[in-house]
């Protein structure tokens, strides 16, 4: 994408997606990193679900520390994958308990050092509790900023780079959620609504697919 594209593309996501927020409710950091870890392969509206009745009384890592393996196993059983996700939930709380004195961290290092965070649940966590410059790549930003040409990458971690380099950094944390939307309204990951995508006219793989449409 050369740099008249990139600028417009920014310029349109932002019009578009003005003040969007993250999808999952949450009070504290804690209560943050708990539904980004549910959050994996699972949709927000079913995160929201679990995490409503779960954090009325586990929403601290001491509270959340008191329930066994399978007791918050069966508590969060439809977010999926509940095995992983309890076992990693409780060793993430318990080392917040031991080594963080029972507060998320908010440096980058050690919150990729709790158990079931990666670099999207920490950019998640960075961006939106702690307000830093932060650019987190789920399946939505991988797949929307690669169609549109702002990346050009075979894996989250490039992708982000990429984005990073493409973006102003004072606007990375809210890129974020405008990709994350647009992938959620529009550009869906079988069928994209190009028809109505307001970004089409910038969009590297728009023009890939109506080129081919015409040498047809």
């Amino acid at each position: 994408m050369d740099e008249q594209k990139r600028k417009r593309a920014l310029e349109i996501l932002a019009r578009e997606y003005e003040g969007a927020r993250p999808a999952l409710h949450y009070g504290s950091a804690y209560e943050l990193l708990v539904a980004v870890i549910l959050s994996a392969q699972c949709t927000d509206e079913r995160v929201n679900k679990v995490t409503a009745e779960l954090f009325k009384e586990y929403n601290t890592p001491a509270a959340m520390c008191a329930l066994s393996q399978e007791e918050l196993e069966k508590k969060i059983y439809s977010c999926g994958f509940y095995r992983s996700k309890a076992a990693h939930i409780l060793s993430a709380s318990r080392d917040i308990l031991a080594k963080f004195g029972g507060e998320v961290p908010e440096n980058f290092e050690d919150l990729c050092s709790l158990a079931g965070v990666g670099r999207k649940t920490a950019n998640v966590v960075s961006a939106v509790w702690f307000h830093k410059d932060a650019i987190a790549v789920d399946t939505h930003v991988f797949r929307v900023s690669n169609r549109l040409g702002l990346a050009h990458a075979n894996t989250p971690e490039k992708t982000e780079r990429d984005l990073m380099r493409a973006i102003p950094q004072k606007d990375w944390s809210d890129a974020h959620h405008w990709l994350i939307w647009h992938g959620r309204r529009v550009c869906h990951s079988q069928k994209p609504d190009c028809a109505h995508c307001a970004l089409a006219e910038v969009c590297d793989a728009f023009a890939a697919k109506t080129d081919g449409q015409g040498d047809a």
